[in-house]
């Protein structure tokens, strides 16, 4: 059974970097056909695509958020790692990592982050 597990701080100041990270458990981080992913929902809002780290290691983030986004791994420990630099409370919202192939099939409970003035 595969699991996604998000953890990370629950309130950032504006200005700051947000980091989470993503512990996956019953597959690997690293197989190859999987992108893995991190997703946001603003309150009151749909949910909005960030990024995604491949099997390989390469990284695609939304035009939107790309110049503030980094996605990474640790192959050793099975997680990956979103950070988020000089947020806003705009950027407040629950964060959650998936696994995509073809679809979003497992996912993490979310983690709500909140951005401070």
């Amino acid at each position: 059974q595969v699991q996604l597990q998000e953890s990370g701080p629950g309130l950032v100041k504006s200005s700051q970097t947000l980091s989470l990270t993503c512990t996956v458990s019953g597959d690997s981080a690293t197989t190859n056909y999987y992108y893995w992913s991190w997703i946001r929902q603003p309150p009151g809002k749909g949910l909005e695509w960030i990024g995604y780290i491949t099997g390989s290691g390469s990284t695609y983030y939304s035009p939107s958020l790309k110049s503030r986004t980094s996605i990474s791994r640790d192959t050793t420990k099975n997680q990956f790692t979103l950070q988020l630099m000089s947020v806003t409370p705009e950027d407040t919202a629950v964060y959650y990592c998936a696994r995509w192939f073809y679809i979003y099939d497992y996912w993490g409970q979310g983690t709500q982050v909140t951005v401070s003035s």
